[in-house]
């Protein structure tokens, strides 16, 4: 990755509701989740929400925050404006997990692909689904020329599927993973297919993991609002 290739900070983060949460009544749930939502408005250069639960247990909806990193202090100050959106909610709301990455040049591809998930468009597929991946030792000690040509066949097979989006984050001694995947789609059952034709390409050997996966449905601010505050 080049020095020169502009950065975005993706950051994904669930959060469940308490049981305090749910001893509000209706009108009281869609004011704490306002208030909440433009907080975090605030924090970032784009947001997206999404429903979780019940795709996966115990976390109720994830939020995808992208900032532009121009400096070295911009990482910080997302955190900072971030953290100050959450923590005055965290007596009704708890974090149950979360995942960053930086954007970056491919070590494999000389140019951006057509499937490349932009964070600040505004048009967002309905499926989203992210994961943590770290490769085996092994495969850093291939020669460059055998990585290439395990994931030129990764990458064809992927362009197969040309209605999928991807967004590959970096986060190498960020985070435990490497990268942090992220796929948009309107056809689930489409994507599983992808995935199991993945798993017979070769570059699988060197997976050393890619769990746990966080499949989630995409909700504009207020349809989050209506789905959370119904009686």
């Amino acid at each position: 990755m080049s020095d020169e290739t502009p950065r975005v900070l993706n950051h994904f983060a669930g959060y469940a509701f308490s049981d305090r949460f749910w001893s509000w009544d209706g009108k009281e749930r869609a004011s704490k989740m306002r208030a909440l939502l433009r907080a975090l408005e605030e924090a970032s250069g784009a947001q997206h929400y999404y429903q979780v639960y019940p795709a996966v247990d115990g976390v109720d909806f994830l939020v995808w925050a992208a900032s532009k990193i121009q400096g070295t202090q911009d990482t910080a100050e997302f955190f900072d404006r971030y953290a100050r959106a959450i923590n005055p909610n965290r007596a009704w709301l708890q974090p149950t997990g979360s995942l960053w990455g930086y954007t970056g040049k491919s070590d494999y591809s000389k140019s951006d692909s057509a499937q490349t998930v932009d964070p600040f468009n505004g048009e967002r597929r309905t499926y989203l689904v992210v994961y943590p991946f770290v490769k085996t030792s092994d495969w850093y000690m291939l020669s460059r020329d055998a990585r290439q040509g395990m994931m030129t066949e990764h990458i064809r097979l992927g362009k197969r599927y040309k209605t999928i989006r991807q967004l590959l984050l970096y986060s190498f001694g960020l985070q435990d993973q490497e990268f942090v995947v992220v796929y948009e789609m309107e056809d689930l059952p489409l994507f599983s297919d992808l995935v199991h034709d993945l798993r017979a390409t070769e570059a699988r050997r060197y997976t050393e993991r890619d769990s746990p996966l966080q499949t989630a449905i995409y909700r504009p601010a207020e349809d989050l609002l209506r789905l959370w505050s119904e009686s």
